[in-house]
């Protein structure tokens, strides 16, 4: 087997800079700066706040937050649009329990079955994500202007719907 030139190794750069990657890396951004807003909302309950800003509440959290329907969803609806296993959106689901975001309650449509519903806390949170994903938004727009964040949104609309 012969050795790798030294331009192939040079050549490495594309593992770093792929659109994978990238979307990643922008996600990752997007979802801190909408937990850091959060946990500095004047509406979030106190208790959820302070978790948010230790780091306590991390973008597996805002899955329940994004997916969660507001009339309640099951655990495998739930786990479903988050893309998780039912066993780590169960996790999920038991820590936000504790913390006062959501509770279980019987299903009206199938008595062996329970639904996820947000609290009344919880309900804030929620709308305290939709004022912190608007920000968020609009400081990305801000940062790279209307026409490319436009073009970003229909890009990743169309790719996401394939």
């Amino acid at each position: 087997m012969t050795e790798p030139l030294a331009s192939d190794l040079d050549d490495d750069r594309w593992r770093q800079t792929h659109l994978g990657r990238l979307m990643g890396l922008a996600l990752r951004r997007f979802d801190e700066r909408v937990l850091h807003l959060m946990a500095h909302d004047a509406n979030v309950p106190l208790a959820l706040s302070n978790l948010a800003a230790r780091d306590q509440v991390g973008a597996a959290h805002v899955h329940i937050t994004r997916h969660l329907q507001r009339g309640g969803s099951r655990l495998t609806e739930l786990a479903d649009a988050a893309g998780m296993s039912k066993q780590a959106m169960g996790d999920l689901v038991n820590q936000c329990e504790a913390w006062g975001l959501v509770r279980r309650e019987p299903d009206p449509h199938d008595a062996r079955a329970r639904r996820i519903v947000f609290t009344a806390s919880g309900l804030l949170w929620l709308d305290a994500f939709q004022h912190a994903v608007t920000q968020t938004e609009a400081e990305f727009r801000s940062l790279v202007g209307d026409e490319v964040a436009t073009v970003v949104a229909l890009g990743l609309e169309a790719y996401g719907a394939q």
